[in-house]
């Protein structure tokens, strides 16, 4: 099949390279995508949140398939313009995909379906803000109700700098503080039968040790050796299925890539948030282990036909995704520098690769930085320790003038068992 991938992160790089080592992908195309993702797919310029230019560029190379990657265009409906032209597209409608783009809606989504989070209020005033923050008290929990490319959360002590954020937003949920570590567990879906992926954990501080700001994430691991082997079957359960049975009988099926963030507190399991499409940086490990062509999961679950794939194939190993940053993320990082050694890490270590996220070609013809999250150093080992070692011994091979990483993505997991 001719396939379509929308976006040009890293997410999107570790999908097209899935897609690439898939046989029944016959031809690989990407839009925009990036410096990284031409090397496996066959690039076209395009405005991915327009609906109309994507579907169009869909018609015009003849695609069979397309996936759109970002939140993004899913929110503007961009997988509903897709399949208004006859063209199979895996990604929620723009009614659907609400279950991200309004975390609001999300808590009325859980409520219907019974399924466990935190408690929480939505508030649009500053009376409102101040009552709710009383209510829960600190660590205060703020979410811009809309999207906010992964740093629309702030977690703090400090009162007033919770209070400054929900009066930056112009509807914002404030809940509870879950404790526990976090896991992140993908599932695909045709609206009625679900598949859940492998669980994974990301890590959304900019610094070691869980300090410094919120980011999009700046690592990944999977499996989790600390995770109870039940969890997944348990999720599925209690919290993936109610919520596409609650989905569809509001008469918005969600068809795609539902993402549960979740908190293993010491009351059990609860739902931090839900998104509606592959996580960043977790897709680059999760994908790193599955042996299921990607292809033809993603079209059954576009189709309707997910009841009739044969259950997942996974590799026993583990896998880790250490997150090269630029200068100065998450605030305005600085663009423009070139990015040396990237040829090295293949060579090196053929268990080793780097999916780019923000880089592009400059006009020497070199590989750039050209956004906050720059590159996705990815490793696959026969257990985490050894994964993780791989990892950063490749991002040694990596230049980026004023780049940082963080040191500690899986060392508690890999060194004692323990998140």
């Amino acid at each position: 099949m001719k396939v379509l991938v929308i976006g040009g992160g890293a997410r999107e790089h570790a999908l097209c390279r899935s897609l690439s080592l898939d046989p029944d992908v016959t031809s690989l195309h990407c839009a925009p995508g990036n410096a990284g993702i031409a090397e496996v797919a066959e690039l076209h310029p395009v405005d991915a949140l327009d609906g109309a230019a994507v579907s169009d560029l869909a018609v015009s190379i003849g695609a069979d398939f397309v996936i759109v990657g970002p939140e993004a265009p899913l929110v503007a409906g961009v997988a509903d313009a897709v399949r208004a032209r006859g063209i199979d597209c895996f990604g929620p409608s723009a009614e659907a995909a609400q279950l991200e783009g309004s975390k609001a809606f999300a808590k009325e989504i859980m409520a219907g379906a019974g399924v466990p989070t935190a408690r929480s209020y939505v508030c649009t005033t500053a009376e409102q803000i101040d009552v709710a923050l009383d209510a829960f008290g600190a660590p205060y929990v703020v979410k811009d109700d809309g999207l906010a490319a992964g740093k629309g959360v702030v977690v703090t002590d400090d009162l007033a700098t919770a209070r400054a954020h929900a009066l930056a937003c112009d509807r914002v949920v404030i809940e509870e503080f879950l404790d526990g570590p976090e896991v992140s567990l993908f599932a695909v879906t045709d609206g009625v039968t679900v598949v859940p992926l492998q669980p994974a954990q990301d890590f959304k501080r900019a610094l070691d040790a869980d300090e410094g700001p919120n980011t999009g994430g700046m690592g990944a691991y999977s499996p989790l050796p600390w995770a109870d082997p039940k969890l997944v079957d348990e999720v599925e359960r209690t919290v993936l299925q109610p919520t596409v049975d609650e989905l569809r009988r509001r008469g918005t099926p969600f068809a795609g890539l539902l993402y549960a963030g979740l908190a293993m507190t010491s009351r059990g399991v609860r739902v931090i948030e839900f998104n509606a499409r592959f996580g960043d940086p977790e897709t680059q490990v999760v994908l790193a282990r599955l042996k299921t062509p990607l292809a033809g999961l993603l079209r059954a679950a576009a189709t309707g036909r997910l009841s009739e794939v044969e259950p997942l194939r996974w590799s026993e190993g583990a896998a880790v995704t250490v997150v090269i940053a630029s200068y100065n993320y998450p605030d305005t990082p600085r663009t423009g520098d070139p990015i040396t050694g990237l040829a090295d890490v293949v060579e090196q270590d053929e268990h080793a690769y780097v999916l780019h996220a923000g880089t592009r070609i400059d006009d020497e013809g070199r590989v750039v930085s050209a956004g906050g999250r720059v590159l996705s150093v990815t490793a696959t080992g026969s257990d985490l320790a050894k994964a993780r070692e791989r990892a950063y011994r490749a991002v040694a091979r990596v230049g980026l003038d004023g780049s940082h990483h963080r040191t500690d993505i899986a060392a508690k997991a890999a060194g004692t068992g323990q998140s």
